[in-house]
């Protein structure tokens, strides 16, 4: 299974696009800045070239693990990862059976959908837990869990429908 890095970079980028709407002042914003304390002043103030530079490779680390979270061919592969030589020689027992899998499922559910699907799942059931868990020992609101929360449902949703529909 190749890694399509383009897919990978261009969903790289959604977080950012997401949240530019997100925490924009006229949807979240205003109600995540007050949950969070920060200032106007205190916003300005930051090193906004880090903060998106880094933002960005974080996002291109999750972008590039949310593959096999999403597209099952990956885990067909992972199945014969003892046998990476033998599977490219078809007159093998393995390399037999591989390709037998592969030509069953083939590229099924390489959709955006069923990749949106697995990503929002991953939202709900990876993110929201270490999120929340963080936050509650933070003592942070629930209004501000529900803000970041939803925003990261969001963008690996569309960052699951990207890397997995991009075929």
């Amino acid at each position: 299974m190749d890694i399509n890095f383009l897919a990978v970079l261009v969903a790289s980028l959604v977080p950012m696009a997401i949240g530019f709407i997100w925490y924009n002042p006229k949807v979240l914003g205003t109600a995540w800045q007050k949950e969070t304390g920060l200032t106007d002043e205190k916003i300005k103030g930051a090193n906004m070239a880090l903060i998106f530079g880094v933002s960005f490779i974080l996002s291109f680390l999750l972008a590039f693990f949310m593959q096999p979270m999403v597209i099952h061919q990956f885990h067909i592969m992972s199945s014969f990862y003892d046998y990476q030589e033998q599977i490219k020689d078809v007159t093998t027992t393995e390399g037999a059976l591989y390709k037998q899998v592969m030509d069953l499922v083939g590229m099924g559910h390489r959709t955006f959908g069923h990749g949106m699907l697995h990503g929002v799942m991953s939202g709900f059931f990876v993110a929201t837990p270490m999120i929340a868990t963080n936050a509650l020992f933070e003592r942070k609101s629930f209004k501000l869990i529900a803000i970041n929360c939803g925003y990261w449902i969001i963008s690996m949703g569309i960052m699951g429908g990207i890397v997995c529909g991009w075929v």
